[in-house]
């Protein structure tokens, strides 16, 4: 066995992956001692999972972030520890600040004090404004500095039309060629989505990494780059969507007509669904 697919970034004090996790591990993923980490060399510890030739690694490259890994010691080993540029460090920070509204849409971004909280200059936290600046969660004004994007309704039916033309695609893909195993996998997703509707945290992680998996079981990379780029546009606005009465048990219908679909092999019931799936999704969000 190789590395898996499950891979998670995310900074020390937030647990955001927890959820996604402990779903494929059934075990909870401890939080490593920051105060174990230097800042420039990457640390490895080892966690917990059934399978007892594989092994769900946590590489701690500083105090501000860790990679999740899943797979054999040996592919481990081949597994590259090299820490992330610093910038790169920080923009997933900031990136997951915007994520959870701690920086909200149209704020604007006070980089002295950011700097300072951090820790570094403010070389390496323009750089990183650079990067969310084109992925479209950032919006950078001339002398002005930087803010958060504020996604308007045409910004979304946009995002919202390239994702479903992207996604029904992928769909049809997986309906067609998937495996068993595969299948199975994606399953195993829609059943702990169901278990999921009480907690609207959990259940977004949980559609995520459906939506996540039915992609790489499509296996296109150039289609998973353009998919991962216009959801993180669309998340700034993700906690509307869920908070639309209802949506989330409509969500949950509309994930088991894909899923029958693909059960079936329809490829085209499967791309129907889930075109039908994301224009519910921006009734939902606009």
């Amino acid at each position: 066995m190789t590395l898996g697919v499950l891979e998670a970034f995310g900074a020390l004090d937030v647990g955001l992956f927890s959820a996604v996790i402990s779903y494929s591990f059934a075990k909870t993923l401890r939080k490593p001692d920051p105060g174990a980490c230097g800042s420039k060399d990457a640390h490895l510890a080892a966690g917990f999972s059934g399978d007892p030739q594989s092994t769900l690694f946590v590489i701690i490259y500083s105090k501000f972030s860790f990679r999740v890994v899943y797979g054999t010691i040996a592919a481990m080993a081949a597994h590259s520890l090299l820490p992330r540029a610093l910038y790169e460090e920080v923009a997933e920070l900031l990136r997951q600040r915007i994520f959870d509204r701690t920086l909200t849409p149209g704020s604007w971004i006070d980089e002295l004090k950011i700097a300072e909280e951090y820790g570094i200059s403010r070389t390496p936290l323009r750089e990183a404004l650079k990067v969310l600046a084109t992925e479209g969660l950032v919006t950078m004004k001339v002398r002005r500095g930087a803010y958060v994007t504020e996604v308007n309704e045409k910004d979304l039916t946009d995002v919202y039309h390239l994702l479903s033309l992207l996604e029904s695609d992928a769909a049809a893909m997986v309906a067609e060629t998937a495996t068993q195993p595969q299948l199975d996998e994606l399953q195993a997703l829609h059943q702990e989505l169901a278990l999921a509707t009480a907690d609207r945290e959990r259940f977004f992680l949980l559609n995520e990494a459906f939506h996540s998996r039915l992609l790489a079981i499509a296996d296109n990379r150039w289609r998973d780059q353009m998919v991962l780029d216009l959801r993180k546009v669309m998340k700034l606005n993700r906690h509307n969507s869920l908070l639309k009465a209802g949506r989330i048990d409509e969500s949950l219908a509309e994930h088991g007509r894909i899923m029958s679909a693909l059960v079936a092999r329809d490829s085209t019931s499967a791309s129907q669904h889930m075109r039908a799936h994301f224009a519910s999704g921006l009734q939902a969000a606009v």
